[in-house]
């Protein structure tokens, strides 16, 4: 290939990438025009922030708690090179990660409207729950880790997958996950069993379940999506 086409080709690119951020600025000042007509509990609450550093920009959607820090309740990706926007879910059948397009402004604040009012239901649930382990606290003292297993222990639980191993070093530590769903409520629990060998080649095992609602699993996986690029590999390692 000449030199001259190679610039050419280096300059088309260029040309192409201004034009999709392009879209996506005029839509982020779209939204930002838009927001507060969404409802008057997000005008009150709800902000956004922009970032285009990365290999995909991405507007994050957030609240602010204790005066300087956020909870995270959407994040808005955007594809520059099919110059779509897209949120970031996870498929439960085929255990990956999935995109949910959002083809216009509509479909974008109805989804941020959406994930805010699931934020603030299961804020409103975890001030319920946290009072009344507050309340069994005070009452006999157990610890609320042990009243949740002793809750599975006296439910029935559809295992949906059977245990998938995430972190393994042989002969040191293993992890895996599983996940299913409580018959009676219908809540989700992701169970996390922690295999730990010792020096003098003991197993020791523990285990948590995390239980969680419908309406909080979109936002518990979009928020752990679009901060996985900031976590380290087990053990500190790049």
């Amino acid at each position: 290939m000449k030199f001259m086409e190679i610039i050419s080709i280096d300059i088309l690119r260029k040309e192409w990438m201004h034009m999709s951020l392009e879209w996506f600025d005029r839509v982020t000042a779209e939204l930002q025009e838009n927001l507060q007509s969404i409802c008057d509990k997000y005008d009150q609450a709800g902000q956004m922030q922009v970032e285009k550093s990365s290999k995909h920009p991405r507007i994050e959607f957030f609240v602010e708690i204790n005066g300087d820090e956020r909870e995270y309740f959407f994040t808005l990706f955007f594809d520059p090179y099919n110059e779509e926007f897209y949120m970031e879910t996870y498929d439960f059948d085929y255990e990956q990660p999935a995109r949910t397009i959002l083809t216009d402004i509509e479909d974008i604040l109805d989804a941020i409207h959406e994930s805010f009012h699931e934020y603030l239901d299961a804020d409103l649930e975890d001030e319920y729950d946290n009072e009344n382990d507050a309340f069994s606290a005070e009452s006999d003292g157990e610890d609320s880790q042990d009243d949740a297993e002793d809750y599975l222990k006296s439910v029935d639980v559809e295992w949906e997958t059977p245990e998938v191993t995430a972190v393994m070093y042989e002969d040191e530590v293993e992890v895996s996950y599983r996940f299913g769903i409580l018959v009676e409520t219908g809540d989700g629990v992701l169970q996390r069993v922690n295999r730990i060998w010792t020096e003098d080649d003991e197993l020791i095992k523990d285990e948590t379940n995390f239980i969680f609602c419908k309406e909080e699993a979109g936002t518990i996986i979009s928020l752990i999506a679009s901060h996985m690029d900031l976590m380290q590999e087990y053990g500190g390692q790049e």
